[in-house]
């Protein structure tokens, strides 16, 4: 049996036991919180000025809900975490969340969000409809293991890399300042990460048990497929490109969990599990196509118009974002640990 189809097995598996699992007798952790861009966000951008929202027919066909803000047609990985974490409910989007809530847990995911300055523009959009907001430094980065190793010459912080951070942070200091005089209703603050990077300041924040997702086979969503693999099939070179990110992502979980005993890291892989095996095991008979209506040149269902009969055989709901379905196998894949390391999120919850 190759390697691919025994994974395939286990995932099959997993899913099948924690579809028949009992329910459960209170939450395995105290608190959820939830960071990410369009595959997480659960409605933060419903009240943004961006044209990343989807608060409209057909997303949330297949939630008691309806259409929530969520990218799909129904509950996304956020969703079927929190249930099997033992969440009683789904876990708020930020924008509109009382103080109780935060308690338990906030959906910070927004739609279209990303790592660099020319995807997350819209996030200051996103001032005109919140009214506190905190804008977060860089911090020492030359105090991270790898620069006290390749460029402290292992006994110290880098010091020339953390002067090179400075400047950063010295200019969103002033863009703090710049919104705070433009937009009088809204308070802003800059969240110093560099000079209270200590013990201390670690232990002030609490966050102890974290899953980072890699990316996922972006080369094989139809918008992709459309554009850079000729209409025929995955577009190769974007699969490539993901490749090394994830590959780093991997390597900075295992140097988080060797430098911070007291925490615990685990890498979520969502790309290897993406292969044509995999789908036909799940049941997945479409998996290039959009099950919405997508307007020629578009990435998002039309509002309103047909959607396939059977979209649990679907794979992608509109061009770029999954179904509900397959939302669901990524989750319980992730929580099982077929497709996390070291930890499954279920374990991420005793650890």
């Amino acid at each position: 049996m190759t390697e691919g189809m025994f994974k395939v097995l286990l995932w099959v598996f997993a899913a099948t036991v924690f579809a028949l699992a009992e329910g459960a007798r209170g939450q395995r952790v105290p608190c959820y919180f939830v960071f990410g861009d369009s595959v997480f966000d659960n409605g933060n951008n419903n009240d943004l000025n961006t044209s990343a929202k989807v608060n409209y027919s057909p997303y949330g066909m297949d939630l008691a809900r309806g259409p929530t803000g969520r990218f799909s047609n129904g509950r996304n990985i956020p969703d079927f975490i929190a249930e099997l974490m033992r969440f009683s409910d789904y876990i708020p989007p930020f924008t509109g969340a009382s103080p109780e809530q935060a308690h338990t847990g906030l959906n910070y995911a927004s739609g279209s969000a990303g790592i660099l300055e020319d995807t997350s523009y819209h996030l200051l959009l996103y001032v005109q409809g919140a009214r506190k907001v905190a804008l977060f430094g860089v911090s020492k980065l030359g105090c991270t293991p790898r620069m006290i190793a390749s460029h402290g010459g292992g006994m110290g912080c880098a010091a020339e890399v953390n002067k090179a951070v400075e400047p950063f942070n010295v200019k969103l200091k002033a863009l703090v300042r710049e919104f705070n005089t433009n937009f009088a209703d809204a308070k802003f603050t800059f969240v110093d990460m560099y000079t209270g990077q200590t013990p201390f300041a670690y232990a002030a924040l609490g966050a102890r048990k974290v899953a980072l997702f890699g990316v996922s086979k972006l080369g094989c969503t139809p918008r992709m497929i459309a554009s850079h693999g000729g209409g025929m099939g995955c577009a190769a070179e974007v699969n490539k490109a993901v490749e090394p990110f994830n590959v780093k992502l991997k390597a900075l979980v295992r140097e988080f969990n060797t430098n911070f005993a007291d925490a615990k890291f685990t890498f979520v892989d969502m790309y290897t599990g993406q292969t044509p095996f995999a789908y036909a095991a799940l049941g997945f008979a479409v998996t290039q196509k959009s099950c919405c209506t997508v307007e020629s040149g578009e990435e998002l269902c039309a509002a309103n118009k047909p959607v396939c009969a059977f979209r649990d055989r679907y794979v992608y709901w509109d061009n770029v974002h999954s179904t509900e379905r397959a939302n669901m196998f990524v989750a319980k894949a992730a929580f099982a640990g077929i497709v996390a390391f070291p930890y499954s999120i279920a374990l991420l919850g005793i650890v």
